[in-house]
């Protein structure tokens, strides 16, 4: 017995040290080739979408169009919201490594929080497909697919100038700091804005995306400054928290621009207490990246560069029935 135990294990060891032999003599890229096939083998069929609320109709929207376009393709889904918290969102991204899904399609809760998590599930073997926003650092998630921010900014931007006629004062509401789409936006904003030296920014305040916060913050503008004759935001909630704002102060002629393209945006545009919205292609970006995952699972690639930007379509009165979910009809 102690002799056939021995030879077993002799010749298992001569296997596996013919095995490492062969791993030596290949490439990094074998390597690295074969790791990945080995990781793809255990993979489940889930598609794991993860967003901020939902009660933000943009975020809807894209969970929505993700969730339908990979379940088109044979993909399960999970759809779960981060609501904003990057510790929530760690959470959601270990549980979709333990359910070893096949791809993330990622809305970030941050910049520089999210690249962690994004490089944890990366390793993992999990590929990471980020929507809508960016994070800082390239070369982790498979795409990093995005609105072109600024080239809506100054959409939405010349709409607003043409609209106070070059001259006034106004104030500008901006999203979260954390957030790279605000800067960029405010920064698209400035850029046109900036050039009309009559146009006269009385305050610029962060409403961190939220309609609510710019409700109570227009509020208080409209108190501090009585001439206030334009509103310029960062997305369409915290426009229409500016146009409710606007109301309740019995407040008329103030010209309200947002940016995102929301139906509630594009019914106020209508109803004529908005002027314009730069509209974002949520159902684009998300299907585009969820094909983009298909392709990746199937091919090892996704043919496309890392960063990619979708160009924003302005809205106004005049094409207004143009549009509908955050794409045109």
């Amino acid at each position: 017995m102690f002799h056939r135990k021995r030879h077993r294990t002799t010749a298992t060891t001569a296997a596996l040290a013919a095995l490492l032999l062969l791993s030596a003599c290949g490439s990094s890229d074998d390597d690295s080739s074969a790791a990945e096939t080995s990781k793809s083998a255990a993979k489940s069929n889930l598609v794991a979408i993860i967003t901020p609320s939902p009660d933000n109709p943009f975020f809807k929207a894209e969970a929505d169009s993700a969730k339908k376009k990979a379940e088109s393709l044979g993909y399960q889904t999970s759809v779960a919201s981060h609501d904003d918290d990057p510790n929530k969102q760690s959470e959601l991204i270990d549980a979709a490594i333990s359910r070893k899904a096949a791809a993330i399609v990622l809305d970030n809760a941050g910049a520089d929080a999210s690249i962690g998590p994004v490089k944890k599930a990366t390793e993992a073997g999990i590929a990471v497909f980020l929507i809508d926003r960016e994070i800082n650092e390239t070369g982790i998630a498979k795409a990093q697919i995005v609105s072109n921010n600024s080239q809506g900014a100054q959409l939405a931007a010349q709409e607003f100038v043409t609209a106070m006629k070059g001259k006034g004062t106004y104030v500008e509401l901006t999203g979260k700091e954390s957030d790279t789409n605000a800067g960029v936006r405010s920064k698209g904003f400035a850029d046109v804005l900036s050039q009309y030296p009559d146009l006269k920014q009385v305050a610029k305040q962060t409403a961190n995306w939220d309609q609510q916060e710019a409700f109570t913050k227009m509020e208080t503008l409209l108190q501090r400054h009585s001439d206030i004759r334009g509103v310029i935001a960062g997305n369409d909630t915290m426009a229409l928290g500016a146009v409710a704002a606007l109301k309740a102060a019995k407040r008329t002629g103030v010209t309200v621009v947002g940016f995102d393209g929301s139906p509630d945006a594009i019914a106020q545009i209508k109803a004529g207490t908005m002027r314009a919205t730069a509209l974002q292609p949520a159902a684009l970006g998300a299907e585009r990246a969820v094909e983009q995952a298909d392709k990746y699972i199937k091919t090892g690639k996704t043919g496309q560069p890392e960063k990619q930007a979708i160009d924003c379509e302005l809205v106004t009165a005049e094409n207004a029935d143009e549009f509908g979910v955050f794409a045109r009809r």
